[in-house]
């Protein structure tokens, strides 16, 4: 049963492959790739998480985002993609978060940040109090901390995720204002 929490995902470097060489939306692209394993990810989370992308992406609009989603079967696994193009902001800003938790109409302590981009996707989602995982393909490098870890493989997601259990704390997190503002220390928020 999937209940009130989601897992936010990256696009490129995350799902899907940023193809040396190509321009331009990815929709366009003479070829595209998903991640090895994200399908298979994505639909064993699907069963029990809202999924949705969140991307900094400037050459892609939602609808052209979609149609690269589909052109590698990952659009059915997804609920919701957010975009700098409809959203004005990119991470790591607190606006880009705050918009998204909004519009989800979840507390920060019921999302998961996946992304390659440490800074953008890690730190940007952890300032805002929503629990966050590297996902490092690129080295074996390990960073860990109370609000988040890394992985080397999507494979290795459910595990991981399997182990959080949904807290609900309305009065240790709200949105303000369209940026995430603290009531209390986030410390309360760990994995």
């Amino acid at each position: 049963m999937r209940i009130n929490r989601c897992v936010l995902f990256d696009w490129g470097r995350t799902l899907m492959k940023d193809l040396p060489g190509f321009t331009g939306p990815m929709a366009g692209w003479p070829r595209v790739e998903r991640i090895e394993g994200a399908g298979e990810v994505l639909a064993e989370l699907h069963k029990t998480w809202m999924l949705a992308l969140a991307t900094n992406a400037v050459n892609s609009s939602e609808e052209q985002i979609w149609a690269a989603l589909r052109r590698v079967s990952l659009d059915c696994f997804l609920d919701k993609v957010y975009c700098f193009r409809t959203i004005g902001q990119k991470k790591p800003s607190s606006e880009f978060f705050a918009y998204v938790l909004n519009d989800l109409g979840l507390e920060p302590s019921s999302v998961f940040m996946v992304g390659d981009d440490f800074e953008s996707d890690i730190l940007g989602a952890v300032r805002c109090g929503i629990r966050s995982i590297w996902f490092n393909e690129q080295s074996g490098e390990e960073r860990e901390a109370g609000m988040y870890r890394t992985v080397h493989d999507l494979k290795s997601l459910p595990e991981i995720l399997g182990m959080f259990e949904p807290r609900h704390s309305p009065s240790s997190r709200r949105i303000l204002s369209g940026t995430c503002a603290s009531i209390g220390a986030h410390a309360h928020t760990r994995f």
